[in-house]
């Protein structure tokens, strides 16, 4: 009960923000109808116990099965088992992160099914998958962390060059989005189990990092890759309305609830499948640690339930509707001021924030704060979602024109950068997007766009979680470097 009184407060302090901000603009230049306000309302009081709840399954179940799995791969000292367990463990929990569902669903939408949501889900987790396990690969090898990356956003910026801004855009929202919730304390914690058993404590800490970033370029190439196979089929956007057609307040958490509830059982059993397994095989758990484990998956499952229907029911209908009607306001810069508050706050209610601060602090032994690193990620969060909005009001910006020179800049910055940092970096970049990103602030960003004569929501209502995902790089290296400085020395 002690944890759980510390989950509830910590969540506590992340949704009051955001759910404060949403009041004054009702109050002032976005009024919603009061149905609307009642269900968002109670959206927030879900998302908080939802959260708090799911994030005490994550410590006790979730991170568990991944250090386990992690300890398992090194144990087992072939390459073959690695890579092929690696494929399966990227593919399924891919497929069946919450996140990714949002996202293939809002694209199915505006393409008119021209590409699927399951062709999404598909496409992405395989590129999920073969990422996943190079990163394993990398951990296991000690290949240097900065060559991976700059071989693999090489790749993916030779590949943009020719490919659909439509598809590009998708693409860097897909590896945002992918990195949710139920995959992002997963592979942190199969980063730490492979990790752990180096004998150099450095390299070890300094892998910790890294899988996450290195994973979340699997959509991206996927995307693309299909994208030029397809070039000749240009996206055509279809005009979506996100508004819910009840006027009840309780009816859209009631129908959505059993929809929810399937989806997120098809994300815990890939893990509880695995972990049965583990039991079976390896046989080197003790009843109370399974009994314990299985109680986090529970706990994780209920409270992932509880977090996506208030997210889903409470808070993406006010998202859209507040993007549409600050947009519609005469002034363009309001909606760009708008959005960087509501991108400053908004980042510190994702789950799989918490989960890697509190690793980050714990794996450093508490030199690298939380405290600065939700500073970092908060500020990057809110330029990130101010410049989403700046493209949409400025016709002549494109996203190739934030993500080339954004990319290059974080790469460089690899350089002059201690290795932990920029693992923890590349890192906050998967994490930052995560299911309040891609639900109200993706909302947001397609009600203003909707609004926006001169925009088009297919290509500016998407690549909003790209730059979520991009301003972190920039934002957790900057306070690398600053740490490299203060220490005197060029490792941490």
């Amino acid at each position: 009960m002690n944890v759980l009184n510390e989950k509830l407060k910590e969540v506590f302090v992340s949704v009051f923000p955001i759910t404060i901000i949403v009041f004054i603009l009702h109050f002032t230049i976005a009024p919603v109808e009061l149905y609307q306000l009642l269900r968002f309302i109670i959206g927030a009081v879900l998302i908080f116990f939802g959260l708090s709840v799911f994030l005490l399954g994550v410590d006790i179940g979730v991170s568990q099965i991944g250090h386990l799995m992690g300890s398992f791969l090194v144990k087992s000292n072939k390459v073959l088992i690695v890579g092929v367990i690696g494929l399966i463990l990227g593919f399924f929990i891919s497929i069946a992160e919450p996140d990714l569902h949002v996202l293939a669903n809002q694209v199915d939408l505006v393409t008119s099914g021209t590409i699927s949501k399951t062709s999404i889900l598909v496409i992405v987790s395989i590129g999920i998958a073969v990422l996943m396990t190079i990163g394993l690969f990398r951990i296991i090898f000690n290949i240097s962390l900065q060559k991976v990356f700059i071989g693999m956003y090489s790749l993916v910026l030779i590949f943009s060059l020719f490919s659909l801004p439509e598809y590009l855009a998708i693409g860097f929202d897909a590896s945002g989005a992918t990195t949710g919730a139920m995959t992002v304390p997963f592979i942190l914690a199969l980063a730490v189990g492979v990790s752990s058993l180096k004998k150099n404590g450095i390299t070890s800490e300094e892998d910790s990092f890294g899988l996450v970033g290195i994973t979340s370029i699997g959509p991206i190439l996927s995307i693309v890759l299909v994208g030029l196979f397809l070039k000749q089929n240009k996206l055509s956007e279809v005009a979506v309305n996100q508004m819910s057609l009840s006027s009840s307040v309780l009816y859209p958490f009631i129908q959505k609830l059993p929809i929810i509830m399937s989806e997120i059982m098809l994300a815990i059993l890939p893990l509880l499948v695995v972990f049965i397994l583990y039991k079976l095989i390896v046989k080197d758990l003790s009843k109370r640690a399974f009994i314990r484990i299985l109680k986090g998956l529970i706990y994780a499952y209920f409270g992932l339930v509880i977090f996506l229907l208030g997210v889903n029911e409470g808070f993406m209908e006010v998202g859209y509707i507040i993007g549409y009607k600050v947009a519609s306001l005469n002034g363009q810069w309001i909606i760009v001021i708008v959005g960087f508050i509501l991108g400053l706050v908004t980042v510190l209610a994702e789950p799989a924030v918490h989960v890697l601060t509190e690793q980050i602090e714990d794996i450093t032994s508490g030199y690298v704060q939380k405290r600065i690193i939700n500073i970092a990620l908060s500020t990057g969060v809110g330029f990130a979602v101010a410049l989403s909005m700046l493209r949409i009001v400025i016709p002549g910006i494109q996203l190739w024109h934030y993500l080339l020179p954004g990319f290059s800049a974080a790469l460089l910055m690899t350089f002059f950068v201690p290795n932990l940092f920029i693992g923890i970096a590349f890192d906050s970049g998967g994490v930052a997007s995560g299911p309040m990103t891609a639900t109200f602030i993706l909302a947001f960003s397609q009600g203003a766009a909707s609004a926006t004569q001169s925009a088009n929501v297919l290509v500016d209502g998407f690549g909003m979680i790209a730059m979520v995902a991009l301003t972190p790089l920039i934002a957790l290296q900057i306070i690398g470097f600053i740490y490299k400085r203060k220490s005197g020395k060029r490792g941490i």
